[in-house]
């Protein structure tokens, strides 16, 4: 299609070069196929993907580049074969929104595992060849398939942090039956996805440990994030104390750390799910085979587990913990986000500031 005849009907803020800056940008999204949903964005949670997709950390980045992937909002127009939402309705849309529906792992609601590799909401290449741009926009068009209805009385900006952070611990934990009343956790690192290990904990009953290289994480794991206990990873008296005491342990934490230690936490048949993307995993196997451990990695998740989790958290009252900023914010956003420095989630109100 010749670019004269294509009308840039969607505003966004793309980054055009390895720096990262984000600048406003126009652009035109696909008309609305007989599957699809058109989605007005309210909000778009702030996730570490956005610094390494912008800034090219894995040289693979196509610009210009349109971050977002915890995009929530209004469903504004529908296909005529859509059956599952209508014009109104408050959607949710994650980090990937395709994928081949024919492999084994789609016929399953596994579509983050499909065969064919499923396509990312930002810089993935669609079916059609065009590169996907994501929710730091003002609107999206998504197949319903890869959108998640998300219940009238759950706030949309707190609903957004769900759709990557939220699912990305709660999939590990449906899993490896880490919902089980009181058995106990561990939580490595306590930033986005940590945040909402602790909440997932505490919904399902569990006896909630903290572990944080930081002290001055211990009043708010414990008063405001209601964790049971903390533990500072440097101490070695404290790790002692623990040894043999935790059922699983949830390990957030991208930065390089020592896996032997928390290892010797976990009791006989004791899990330890990874999330977060270290350098290097490195450990004993004494560790791994005594006691019959088991050490497993984690992305996202399915489409059934994403409604699930969403479902759960309106159920139970599980909300992230936001600071709402203005898309003019997002440079600096960014920029704090490296340096960990925000409780727990950022999340964009696009409604009231993309203009």
């Amino acid at each position: 299609m010749s670019s004269d005849c294509v009308k840039e009907d969607c505003l966004g803020w793309a980054a055009r070069d390895p720096s990262g800056f984000l600048s406003p940008y126009k652009f035109s999204r696909r008309t609305v196929g007989s599957d699809d949903v058109s989605i007005r964005i309210t909000h778009c949670g702030v996730c570490y993907a956005d610094v390494a997709w912008t800034r090219n950390e894995h040289g693979s980045s196509k610009y210009p580049l349109v971050p977002g992937h915890e995009i929530v909002g209004i469903v504004k127009e529908v296909g005529s074969s859509v059956q599952r939402f209508k014009v109104g309705d408050h959607v949710g849309v994650g980090t990937y929104v395709n994928s081949c529906r024919e492999c084994e792992y789609c016929n399953d609601g596994l579509e983050v595992n499909c065969e064919k590799g499923s396509v990312f909401t930002f810089d993935g290449i669609d079916a059609d060849g065009t590169v996907t741009k994501g929710g730091y926009s003002s609107h999206i068009v998504v197949h319903e398939r890869y959108c998640f209805r998300i219940p009238e009385n759950y706030p949309l900006a707190l609903a957004a942090p769900l759709l990557c952070a939220g699912i990305t611990v709660y999939t590990p934990m449906m899993r490896h039956k880490m919902n089980q009343p009181g058995k106990s956790l561990g939580v490595i690192g306590l930033g986005g996805l940590g945040h909402m290990a602790v909440k997932f904990g505490k919904a399902f009953g569990l006896k909630v440990t903290v572990f944080s290289t930081s002290i001055s994480k211990k009043e708010e794991a414990l008063s405001l994030l209601g964790a049971d206990h903390f533990v500072l990873s440097s101490d070695q008296e404290q790790m002692k104390a623990m040894a043999k005491s935790l059922n699983f342990i949830i390990d957030t934490a991208s930065g390089d750390h020592p896996f032997d230690p928390y290892m010797s936490l976990l009791k006989t048949g004791g899990v330890l799910a990874l999330v977060g993307f270290p350098s290097e995993v490195k450990f004993s196997p004494g560790s791994l085979n005594i006691g019959m451990k088991t050490v497993s990695g984690s992305i996202t998740g399915g489409t059934k587990d994403i409604q699930e989790m969403i479902d759960f958290c309106a159920a139970q009252k599980v909300y992230p913990k936001i600071e709402l900023i203005p898309i003019d914010y997002a440079n600096e956003a960014l920029e704090r986000l490296i340096k960990r420095d925000v409780k727990y989630r950022f999340v964009i109100d696009i409604e009231n500031s993309l203009k």
